[in-house]
Protein backbone atom coordinates (compact mmCIF):
# COMPACT_ATOMS: atom_id res chain seq x y z
CA UNK A 1 0.00 0.00 0.00
CA UNK A 2 1.20 3.50 -0.78
CA UNK A 3 2.15 5.51 2.27
CA UNK A 4 0.27 8.70 3.16
CA UNK A 5 1.72 12.18 3.35
CA UNK A 6 1.99 14.40 6.40
CA UNK A 7 0.32 17.80 6.57
CA UNK A 8 2.25 20.88 5.48
CA UNK A 9 1.88 24.20 7.36
CA UNK A 10 3.16 27.20 5.47
CA UNK A 11 2.05 30.81 5.09
CA UNK A 12 0.69 32.56 2.01
CA UNK A 13 -1.63 31.15 -0.66
CA UNK A 14 -1.32 27.66 0.74
CA UNK A 15 -0.82 24.88 -1.79
CA UNK A 16 -3.44 22.13 -1.83
CA UNK A 17 -2.41 19.15 0.25
CA UNK A 18 -2.08 16.07 -1.97
CA UNK A 19 -2.18 12.66 -0.28
CA UNK A 20 -2.71 9.02 -1.23
CA UNK A 21 -5.43 7.56 0.96
CA UNK A 22 -7.56 4.50 1.49
CA UNK A 23 -11.29 5.13 1.55
CA UNK A 24 -14.48 5.40 -0.43
CA UNK A 25 -15.62 8.52 -2.34
CA UNK A 26 -18.46 9.36 0.05
CA UNK A 27 -16.16 9.46 3.09
CA UNK A 28 -13.26 11.26 1.42
CA UNK A 29 -15.40 13.86 -0.32
CA UNK A 30 -17.21 14.61 2.94
CA UNK A 31 -13.98 15.73 4.60
CA UNK A 32 -13.60 19.52 4.97
CA UNK A 33 -11.76 21.20 2.11
CA UNK A 34 -11.75 18.28 -0.32
CA UNK A 35 -11.20 19.86 -3.73
CA UNK A 36 -10.83 16.63 -5.72
CA UNK A 37 -10.49 12.88 -5.30
CA UNK A 38 -9.03 10.65 -8.01
CA UNK A 39 -9.62 6.92 -8.25
CA UNK A 40 -7.51 4.71 -10.50
CA UNK A 41 -8.36 1.88 -12.85
CA UNK A 42 -11.37 -0.24 -13.69
CA UNK A 43 -11.88 -1.26 -10.07
CA UNK A 44 -12.32 2.29 -8.77
CA UNK A 45 -15.74 3.01 -7.25
CA UNK A 46 -18.18 5.31 -9.00
CA UNK A 47 -19.46 8.65 -7.74
CA UNK A 48 -21.70 11.31 -9.26
CA UNK A 49 -19.91 14.04 -7.28
CA UNK A 50 -18.21 16.46 -9.69
CA UNK A 51 -15.05 16.38 -7.55
CA UNK A 52 -14.55 12.66 -8.22
CA UNK A 53 -12.66 11.48 -11.30
CA UNK A 54 -11.79 7.90 -12.18
CA UNK A 55 -8.45 7.86 -14.02
CA UNK A 56 -8.13 5.34 -16.87
CA UNK A 57 -4.81 3.98 -15.60
CA UNK A 58 -4.55 0.72 -13.68
CA UNK A 59 -2.64 0.78 -10.41
CA UNK A 60 -0.02 -1.80 -9.46
CA UNK A 61 -1.22 -1.46 -5.85
CA UNK A 62 -4.04 -3.59 -4.49
CA UNK A 63 -6.26 -2.05 -3.43
CA UNK A 64 -5.50 1.13 -5.37
CA UNK A 65 -5.33 4.23 -3.17
CA UNK A 66 -7.28 7.40 -3.83
CA UNK A 67 -5.43 10.64 -4.55
CA UNK A 68 -7.03 13.42 -2.49
CA UNK A 69 -6.56 17.18 -2.92
CA UNK A 70 -7.54 19.35 0.03
CA UNK A 71 -7.57 23.12 0.60
CA UNK A 72 -8.09 25.26 3.67
CA UNK A 73 -11.60 26.57 3.17
CA UNK A 74 -15.08 25.69 1.94
CA UNK A 75 -15.39 24.14 -1.51
CA UNK A 76 -18.13 24.64 -4.09
CA UNK A 77 -18.53 22.36 -7.08
CA UNK A 78 -20.67 21.63 -10.11
CA UNK A 79 -20.80 20.86 -13.81
CA UNK A 80 -20.70 22.99 -16.94
CA UNK A 81 -21.68 20.86 -19.92
CA UNK A 82 -19.12 18.06 -20.22
CA UNK A 83 -16.81 19.76 -17.74
CA UNK A 84 -16.74 19.13 -13.98
CA UNK A 85 -15.23 21.57 -11.51
CA UNK A 86 -14.69 22.50 -7.88
CA UNK A 87 -13.26 25.63 -6.26
CA UNK A 88 -12.17 26.84 -2.85
CA UNK A 89 -9.56 28.99 -1.09
CA UNK A 90 -8.39 30.45 -4.42
CA UNK A 91 -7.91 27.06 -6.08
CA UNK A 92 -9.79 25.37 -8.92
CA UNK A 93 -10.03 21.76 -10.08
CA UNK A 94 -11.50 21.25 -13.55
CA UNK A 95 -11.75 18.09 -15.65
CA UNK A 96 -13.17 16.99 -18.96
CA UNK A 97 -13.50 13.57 -20.61
CA UNK A 98 -14.25 13.31 -24.32
CA UNK A 99 -14.88 10.29 -26.54
CA UNK A 100 -12.77 10.46 -29.70
CA UNK A 101 -15.58 8.82 -31.67
CA UNK A 102 -17.60 12.00 -31.12
CA UNK A 103 -14.81 14.41 -32.08
CA UNK A 104 -12.84 12.88 -34.95
CA UNK A 105 -9.61 11.54 -33.49
CA UNK A 106 -6.87 12.65 -31.09
CA UNK A 107 -6.16 16.04 -32.68
CA UNK A 108 -9.72 17.30 -32.81
CA UNK A 109 -10.58 15.77 -29.45
CA UNK A 110 -7.66 17.56 -27.78
CA UNK A 111 -8.65 20.82 -29.47
CA UNK A 112 -12.23 20.47 -28.23
CA UNK A 113 -11.12 19.66 -24.68
CA UNK A 114 -8.76 22.63 -24.47
CA UNK A 115 -11.29 25.00 -26.00
CA UNK A 116 -13.85 23.97 -23.39
CA UNK A 117 -11.39 24.33 -20.53
CA UNK A 118 -10.22 27.69 -21.85
CA UNK A 119 -13.73 29.07 -22.12
CA UNK A 120 -14.47 27.97 -18.57
CA UNK A 121 -11.25 29.39 -17.15
CA UNK A 122 -11.78 32.72 -18.91
CA UNK A 123 -14.82 33.37 -16.69
CA UNK A 124 -13.13 32.31 -13.45
CA UNK A 125 -10.89 34.24 -11.03
CA UNK A 126 -8.79 31.05 -10.71
CA UNK A 127 -7.58 31.28 -14.30
CA UNK A 128 -3.84 30.71 -13.73
CA UNK A 129 -3.24 27.06 -14.63
CA UNK A 130 -0.51 25.56 -12.48
CA UNK A 131 -0.64 21.90 -13.41
CA UNK A 132 -2.44 19.81 -16.05
CA UNK A 133 -2.68 16.07 -16.78
CA UNK A 134 -3.58 14.42 -20.11
CA UNK A 135 -4.39 10.72 -20.51
CA UNK A 136 -5.14 9.31 -23.98
CA UNK A 137 -5.31 5.84 -25.48
CA UNK A 138 -2.67 4.28 -27.74
CA UNK A 139 -0.39 7.29 -27.33
CA UNK A 140 2.43 5.82 -29.44
CA UNK A 141 0.30 4.42 -32.26
CA UNK A 142 1.15 5.73 -35.73
CA UNK A 143 4.37 6.60 -37.51
CA UNK A 144 6.09 9.98 -37.86
CA UNK A 145 3.73 12.95 -37.78
CA UNK A 146 0.78 10.51 -37.71
CA UNK A 147 1.65 9.33 -34.21
CA UNK A 148 -1.27 9.90 -31.87
CA UNK A 149 0.81 11.84 -29.34
CA UNK A 150 1.97 14.25 -32.03
CA UNK A 151 -1.65 14.67 -33.17
CA UNK A 152 -2.64 15.36 -29.56
CA UNK A 153 0.07 18.06 -29.31
CA UNK A 154 -1.27 19.71 -32.46
CA UNK A 155 -4.81 19.67 -31.12
CA UNK A 156 -3.78 20.98 -27.73
CA UNK A 157 -2.01 23.93 -29.35
CA UNK A 158 -4.98 24.61 -31.64
CA UNK A 159 -7.47 24.56 -28.78
CA UNK A 160 -5.64 26.39 -26.03
CA UNK A 161 -6.01 29.90 -27.49
CA UNK A 162 -4.74 32.37 -24.89
CA UNK A 163 -5.30 30.02 -21.94
CA UNK A 164 -1.57 29.95 -21.28
CA UNK A 165 -0.83 33.54 -22.28
CA UNK A 166 1.35 33.95 -19.19
CA UNK A 167 3.34 30.77 -19.95
CA UNK A 168 2.83 27.02 -20.12
CA UNK A 169 1.96 25.07 -16.95
CA UNK A 170 3.57 21.91 -15.65
CA UNK A 171 2.02 18.90 -17.40
CA UNK A 172 1.90 15.15 -17.92
CA UNK A 173 0.75 13.19 -21.01
CA UNK A 174 0.46 9.43 -20.61
CA UNK A 175 -1.17 6.66 -22.65
CA UNK A 176 -3.90 4.59 -21.02
CA UNK A 177 -5.08 1.07 -21.86
CA UNK A 178 -8.82 1.52 -21.42
CA UNK A 179 -11.00 -0.30 -23.88
CA UNK A 180 -12.11 2.73 -25.89
CA UNK A 181 -10.41 5.85 -27.22
CA UNK A 182 -11.20 8.70 -24.88
CA UNK A 183 -9.22 11.67 -23.65
CA UNK A 184 -9.09 12.75 -20.01
CA UNK A 185 -7.75 16.18 -19.12
CA UNK A 186 -7.77 17.67 -15.63
CA UNK A 187 -6.03 20.62 -14.07
CA UNK A 188 -5.24 22.65 -10.99
CA UNK A 189 -5.54 26.43 -11.33
CA UNK A 190 -5.24 29.35 -8.92
CA UNK A 191 -6.27 32.99 -8.67
CA UNK A 192 -2.56 33.85 -8.48
CA UNK A 193 0.21 33.04 -10.94
CA UNK A 194 2.92 30.53 -10.16
CA UNK A 195 6.55 30.53 -11.27
CA UNK A 196 7.64 28.25 -14.11
CA UNK A 197 10.75 26.14 -13.58
CA UNK A 198 12.94 24.63 -16.31
CA UNK A 199 15.66 21.99 -16.14
CA UNK A 200 19.12 23.13 -17.33
CA UNK A 201 19.87 19.54 -18.36
CA UNK A 202 16.98 19.57 -20.85
CA UNK A 203 15.83 21.67 -23.79
CA UNK A 204 12.55 23.37 -22.91
CA UNK A 205 9.75 21.28 -24.41
CA UNK A 206 8.30 24.08 -26.54
CA UNK A 207 11.74 24.48 -28.18
CA UNK A 208 12.07 20.87 -29.32
CA UNK A 209 13.34 20.44 -32.89
CA UNK A 210 11.12 19.37 -35.80
CA UNK A 211 11.83 15.64 -35.33
CA UNK A 212 9.36 15.60 -32.44
CA UNK A 213 6.43 16.74 -34.53
CA UNK A 214 4.97 19.72 -36.37
CA UNK A 215 3.91 21.21 -33.02
CA UNK A 216 6.25 20.84 -30.03
CA UNK A 217 4.86 19.85 -26.63
CA UNK A 218 3.50 22.77 -24.61
CA UNK A 219 4.52 22.51 -20.96
CA UNK A 220 6.99 23.71 -18.34
CA UNK A 221 9.19 21.19 -16.55
CA UNK A 222 7.71 22.22 -13.18
CA UNK A 223 5.71 24.98 -11.51
CA UNK A 224 6.46 26.64 -8.19
CA UNK A 225 3.00 27.30 -6.75
CA UNK A 226 2.07 30.89 -5.81
CA UNK A 227 2.72 30.57 -2.08
CA UNK A 228 6.23 29.27 -2.68
CA UNK A 229 5.39 26.23 -0.58
CA UNK A 230 5.21 23.49 -3.22
CA UNK A 231 6.66 22.46 -6.56
CA UNK A 232 4.36 20.74 -9.07
CA UNK A 233 6.63 18.50 -11.15
CA UNK A 234 5.81 17.56 -14.74
CA UNK A 235 6.18 14.08 -16.15
CA UNK A 236 9.94 13.52 -16.03
CA UNK A 237 11.88 10.80 -17.83
CA UNK A 238 15.35 9.92 -19.07
CA UNK A 239 15.67 12.85 -21.49
CA UNK A 240 18.95 14.76 -21.73
CA UNK A 241 18.96 17.82 -23.96
CA UNK A 242 16.05 16.79 -26.16
CA UNK A 243 17.10 13.17 -26.72
CA UNK A 244 15.96 10.03 -24.95
CA UNK A 245 18.78 8.30 -23.07
CA UNK A 246 19.56 4.66 -22.22
CA UNK A 247 17.28 2.87 -24.64
CA UNK A 248 16.11 -0.52 -23.30
CA UNK A 249 18.01 0.00 -20.02
CA UNK A 250 15.43 0.41 -17.25
CA UNK A 251 17.81 0.94 -14.30
CA UNK A 252 19.77 3.56 -16.25
CA UNK A 253 16.54 5.33 -17.26
CA UNK A 254 15.41 5.38 -13.64
CA UNK A 255 18.74 6.78 -12.52
CA UNK A 256 18.65 9.50 -15.21
CA UNK A 257 15.07 10.36 -14.26
CA UNK A 258 16.04 10.89 -10.63
CA UNK A 259 18.95 13.06 -11.74
CA UNK A 260 16.48 15.21 -13.70
CA UNK A 261 14.15 15.43 -10.69
CA UNK A 262 17.01 16.63 -8.50
CA UNK A 263 17.99 19.20 -11.14
CA UNK A 264 14.44 20.58 -11.00
CA UNK A 265 14.63 20.94 -7.22
CA UNK A 266 17.90 22.85 -7.59
CA UNK A 267 16.41 25.11 -10.27
CA UNK A 268 13.47 25.83 -7.98
CA UNK A 269 15.79 26.74 -5.09
CA UNK A 270 14.60 23.79 -3.00
CA UNK A 271 16.64 21.46 -0.84
CA UNK A 272 17.70 18.19 -2.41
CA UNK A 273 15.72 15.01 -1.97
CA UNK A 274 12.16 13.80 -1.54
CA UNK A 275 10.46 12.76 1.68
CA UNK A 276 7.18 11.57 3.18
CA UNK A 277 5.58 14.88 2.14
CA UNK A 278 6.49 14.34 -1.52
CA UNK A 279 3.81 12.21 -3.25
CA UNK A 280 5.03 10.95 -6.62
CA UNK A 281 3.56 8.86 -9.45
CA UNK A 282 5.63 6.39 -11.44
CA UNK A 283 4.16 5.49 -14.83
CA UNK A 284 5.51 2.11 -15.98
CA UNK A 285 5.19 0.99 -19.60
CA UNK A 286 5.59 -2.78 -19.13
CA UNK A 287 3.80 -4.47 -16.20
CA UNK A 288 6.71 -6.90 -15.95
CA UNK A 289 8.97 -3.98 -14.97
CA UNK A 290 6.81 -2.89 -12.03
CA UNK A 291 8.69 -4.95 -9.43
CA UNK A 292 12.05 -3.59 -10.62
CA UNK A 293 10.78 0.00 -10.53
CA UNK A 294 9.29 -0.51 -7.07
CA UNK A 295 12.52 -1.97 -5.66
CA UNK A 296 14.63 0.79 -7.23
CA UNK A 297 12.46 3.57 -5.83
CA UNK A 298 12.26 2.00 -2.39
CA UNK A 299 16.05 1.92 -2.26
CA UNK A 300 16.67 5.39 -3.70
CA UNK A 301 13.62 7.19 -2.26
CA UNK A 302 12.96 5.48 1.08
CA UNK A 303 9.74 6.58 2.73
CA UNK A 304 8.54 8.58 -0.27
CA UNK A 305 4.91 7.81 -1.21
CA UNK A 306 4.97 6.57 -4.81
CA UNK A 307 1.83 5.57 -6.66
CA UNK A 308 2.76 3.15 -9.45
CA UNK A 309 0.54 3.09 -12.53
CA UNK A 310 0.50 1.20 -15.83
CA UNK A 311 0.86 3.79 -18.56
CA UNK A 312 2.67 4.37 -21.82
CA UNK A 313 5.22 7.18 -22.01
CA UNK A 314 4.93 9.72 -24.84
CA UNK A 315 8.08 8.35 -26.50
CA UNK A 316 8.04 4.64 -27.29
CA UNK A 317 11.66 4.12 -26.24
CA UNK A 318 11.04 5.43 -22.71
CA UNK A 319 10.09 2.81 -20.13
CA UNK A 320 9.19 4.91 -17.10
CA UNK A 321 8.18 8.45 -16.16
CA UNK A 322 7.77 10.13 -12.77
CA UNK A 323 5.80 13.19 -11.75
CA UNK A 324 4.46 14.56 -8.48
CA UNK A 325 4.85 17.12 -5.75
CA UNK A 326 7.60 18.45 -3.56
CA UNK A 327 6.52 20.55 -0.55
CA UNK A 328 8.92 23.10 0.93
Amino acid sequence: MVQGCENVRLAGRRAPLVTYRAGDPVTLLAEPGTLAALGFGSGAPASADSRWLTIALESFHAPAPVEVWQVEGPVSHGRDGELRWSAGAGWLFAAIELDEAMHGGPRDTAAAAYRALGAFLHARPERHVQRIWNYLGAINQGEGDAERYKAFCEGRAAGMGDVFADGFPAATAIGHHAGHAHLQVYLLACDKAGQRVENPRQVSAWRYPRQYGRTPPSFARAMALPGGDALAISGTAAVVGHASAHQNDLPAQLDETLTNLEALLTSAGMAAGFDTQSPLKAYVRHPGDAATVHAFLQQRLPGVPVLMLHGDICRSELLVEIDGWRYA
